[in-house]
């Protein structure tokens, strides 16, 4: 039985635009998940938004049906709609950290909508609050109740997410990429738990992704949508063992797989720590007794050889980037540190470590945050040449931001723009271009990917391989992706409350790790690659 039925489908933002939903069709199932799937800007968000009547006033939408079980959602009026949202239909958002309210408490939150739905009591919906947390597998409920969304970490904030969806026993849930930044477990059991509920409440969940290995895991159904149209659905089972359409067979190509590189013994240590440690102290009350630093980094030691890359994995909070931050020497750190056969721990001040910072270079996470809003591209890359080349002129720098710019494949023109008027994959060759222009040999990449579509990963991931291969970087790659990092790193190391507790080559460990924590990471990060055969 069709739960939700979505019939020619159009939306428009103004009267001359150009559809960015176009005639989409979907039927979900009662008690069934269908996975939407496409990259960012294909029109998947839009066409969920719709739904519940979430758009600007300005987007004009038309569809011959859009129903829920025999309602047509296109006649309710406004209080009608808002019936609907958060009632019969609930809502998980991508990002719950700018969803949910930062000045009121969980409590507060759930409440107000069963307050609004169902006109339950103070008590009534505090008990009920307290059973939907439990229900979503938060620990200690009842402390949970008090708190604040900046207090909780991205999977707890999730898990509240779920429950004020599930509060009035909706019939339809749509989650909006609600796994997209968290750690690979945490993503695991956030999904599983929007498994276990389907089955437990018969929900239909509209399940909207870019990443195939979720849909393989968890989805009984899929529709493949490409620049606001369906190119493909049916089962799950069916189109990734036989994709008819040439995109699905593209985003199953960018999924990122193969052997990992081999290392090579022969080549010369580049950067080097022994038994690093960072350190943070803990504030305690006039009457308390000293508590213990925080260890962000304890006891770290690493090598990473010339041409090659080192990945460095972990769950959020296990000291990864205070790693790199400490090798870089951006912040105060004990133990060794050495970079060719300089020990950088025992450089002092800008004056003595400005010569060595020109040759370890970092990009960062996300692009749109690293890249100055106000000055264009041009000037943004050329901005280490004016700090470390002094002597070089206008002309000779803007000459070196041009050849940068092909090299990370970027037309001559881009200089002349700012980073807003560039995708996210863009931004982040102009961030790995500006880090490229004094000519590194040491490339500290922190989450480079995560925030991209699988197939913008899978370019950027070439670029910086062909980058590689042509200059001999050495690369240190942080990710919490283990297919990411399987895909790009030469060896391995597996970070967990600020101790590396497997290393080694990257092939070895995937294929015969030995510590638990490790199985688990690969185990959620591979549990759905092997359920289909997908063939091309």
């Amino acid at each position: 039985m069709s739960r939700l039925t979505i019939e020619n489908l159009t939306i428009r933002f103004g009267d001359n635009a150009p559809p960015v939903v176009d005639g989409v069709s979907l039927s979900l199932q009662a008690g069934r998940m269908l996975a939407l799937v496409g990259e960012s800007g294909s029109g998947k968000s839009v066409t969920a938004l719709s739904i519940l009547g979430l758009l600007p006033p300005q987007a004009q939408v038309r569809a011959d049906s859009l129903r829920l079980d025999q309602q047509n959602i296109l006649a309710l009026s406004d209080s009608g709609l808002r019936g609907l949202r958060g009632g019969r239909i609930g809502m998980v958002f991508q990002e719950p950290l700018s969803a949910l309210n930062p000045l009121h408490k969980v409590e507060t939150q759930i409440g107000e909508s069963l307050a609004v739905h169902q006109g339950l009591s103070r008590a009534q919906a505090r008990a009920r609050t307290l059973e939907l947390l439990h229900q979503v597998h938060l620990p200690e409920p009842e402390t949970m109740l008090a708190r604040f969304p900046h207090q909780l970490s991205g999977g707890q904030r999730q898990r509240v997410m779920i429950a004020m969806a599930l509060a009035n026993n909706p019939s339809v849930l749509i989650a909006d990429e609600p796994t997209t930044a968290l750690d690979v477990t945490v993503q695991a059991g956030i999904l599983g738990l929007l498994k276990q509920l389907q089955a437990e409440l018969g929900l239909s969940v509209l399940l909207i992704t870019h990443d195939l290995g979720v849909v393989a895991r968890y989805a009984e159904d899929i529709a493949v949508m490409h620049q606001g149209r369906i190119v493909e659905a049916g089962t799950a089972a069916q189109v990734l063992a036989a994709p008819a359409a040439p995109y699905t067979r593209h985003l199953l190509a960018a999924e990122p797989g193969g052997t990992p590189p081999t290392p090579d013994p022969s080549r010369p240590v580049q950067l080097q720590t022994t038994d690093l440690r960072v350190h943070f102290g803990q504030s305690s009350g006039l009457f308390q007794r000293r508590r213990e630093p925080f260890r962000a980094v304890d006891g770290i030691s690493l090598q990473l050889r010339r041409g090659e890359t080192l990945g460095v994995v972990g769950e959020s909070g296990s000291g990864k980037s205070t790693l790199a931050l400490a090798i870089l020497r951006l912040i105060e750190s004990r133990g060794g540190i050495r970079f060719h056969d300089e020990s950088l721990d025992q450089l002092r001040g800008n004056r003595q470590l400005q010569p060595w910072r020109a040759r370890m270079q970092v990009v960062f996470q996300d692009p749109w945050s690293s890249l100055n809003p106000r000055m264009t591209v041009g000037q943004i890359i050329a901005e280490g040449l004016k700090v470390h080349q002094r002597d070089m002129s206008a002309s000779e720098r803007e000459h070196e931001v041009t050849a940068m710019l092909a090299e990370v494949g970027l037309p001559d023109d881009t200089q002349h723009r700012y980073p807003h008027e560039f995708s996210g994959g863009q931004r982040q060759r102009i961030a790995i271009a500006r880090a490229l222009i004094l000519r590194p040999e040491l490339l500290v990449l922190d989450e480079p990917t995560s925030a991209l579509d699988r197939s913008v990963q899978h370019q950027v991931l070439e670029l910086l391989r062909d980058l590689q291969n042509r200059y001999a970087l050495s690369y240190l790659f942080i990710s919490h992706d283990l297919k990411v990092v399987r895909a790009i790193s030469h060896e391995l190391i597996v970070m967990r409350n600020g101790k590396a507790l497997e290393a080694g080559p990257t092939e070895e460990i995937f294929r015969n790790p030995r510590h638990e924590y490790t199985q688990a990471l690969i185990t959620a990060a591979f549990a759905g690659e092997q359920k289909y055969q997908v063939a091309f």
